[in-house]
């Protein structure tokens, strides 16, 4: 379609749907395919891209999708919701080194390392995977056409690590886009925390809304009213005493989601500085060598230990169900050798 309806900016960890273009159908309108209606009110937009708009279930008439071989009658609401908000960003792109560990002509998932941006944005306008994924795939029809923006329908924090997926064209966007919409995706989180959590598994839920204090951070209400819905499912994989892994599975993708669940039970990431993470507040805490090792730990990972270690979803044109997964990062297994350790060191002695 047009290039605002394929851009891809400041998408949250799951990403809503923006209205890029609202039409109501004129009283006089007779009968006509959606997909030659919209080929000649939207600018630059081509037949091929609306139908694929249409197939990925962008296009909606009176707030049902529809397929491109729809009729519109005369009033339709047309709606065209795509995962992209409509805003334009020049993006320079950059010889960045990436981690790539699947790549086809639809998709491309890479491994993102900690203290990565995904997305330009205030004070961090170069040296992020946008940047570098301009360069890699610039050669691409679609980013061509696309005026050098790659096809992100998600991303993580930035001293989050792990797997991203990358549609290599308007087809794939959709596509995929939709999955993280309607909550399909299957994605696995590994998170350490503080604390010896009371339950083997368990769920947090609740909504998710910025800080009145903080507009940097998230926070957690039972108030429908002060955020979107979210839910974790969580499993513990390792006990350390004084901390624990965890792998987290999740049926919304909210902002911080995992961050801002763990911290509203008491248990916030280990180095979560936003979070209360870098606050020493479990184990020996009167001891000058426990301190000295904690602060070693947040030497060795100077960020949340959270990766995001699998991601399953429909390929686009397979339409199957593939799989990748991630080990975890250098820094993370680092921190949990060190306190596996120590938990056995503290036991025997």
């Amino acid at each position: 379609m047009s290039d605002n309806l394929e851009h891809n900016e400041e998408l949250a960890e799951e990403p809503e749907l923006y209205e890029h273009f609202r039409i109501v159908v004129d009283k006089g309108q007779k009968l006509l395919r959606i997909d030659k209606f919209l080929m000649n009110r939207i600018e630059n937009a081509s037949r091929t891209k609306i139908q694929a708009a249409a197939d990925a279930g962008s296009i909606f008439v009176n707030e049902k999708p529809v397929k491109s071989s729809y009729k519109i009658k005369p009033l339709d609401l047309i709606s065209i919701l795509l995962a992209n908000p409509p805003k334009d960003t020049e993006i320079v792109p950059e010889n960045i080194p990436l981690h790539i560990i699947y790549e086809d002509e639809d998709v491309l998932l890479v491994n993102k390392k900690a203290g990565m941006v995904v997305h330009p944005g205030h004070n961090n306008v170069s040296g992020t995977l946008v940047n570098a994924l301009a360069y890699y795939l610039q050669d691409s029809a679609f980013m061509k056409e696309n005026n050098i923006r790659p096809g992100l329908v998600h991303r993580i924090d930035k001293n989050t690590s792990g797997l991203l997926v990358i549609t290599k064209n308007a087809m794939s966007m959709n596509f995929l886009a939709k999955q993280f919409f309607d909550h399909s995706i299957e994605r696995s989180y590994q998170a350490l925390v503080w604390g010896d959590l009371p339950q083997d598994e368990g769920t947090i839920s609740g909504y998710i809304g910025r800080s009145l204090r903080d507009r940097r951070i998230f926070q957690l209400s039972s108030d429908e009213n002060k955020g979107k819905w979210s839910v974790t499912h969580y499993k513990v994989l390792e006990r350390f005493q004084f901390a624990t892994l965890v792998s987290c599975k999740l049926e919304t993708g909210r902002t911080h989601q995992i961050r801002v669940h763990f911290r509203s039970i008491g248990h916030p990431l280990f180095a979560d500085e936003n979070y209360g993470g870098q606050e020493i507040v479990y184990g020996q805490t009167g001891g000058g060598k426990y301190k000295q090792f904690i602060q070693n730990c947040f030497e060795i990972m100077p960020r949340q230990g959270l990766h995001a270690k699998s991601l399953g979803f429909i390929h686009p044109t397979k339409k199957q169900a593939v799989f990748f997964e991630t080990e975890l990062p250098d820094d993370m297994q680092q921190v949990i050798e060190k306190l596996r350790k120590y938990a056995v060191y503290s036991e025997e002695n």
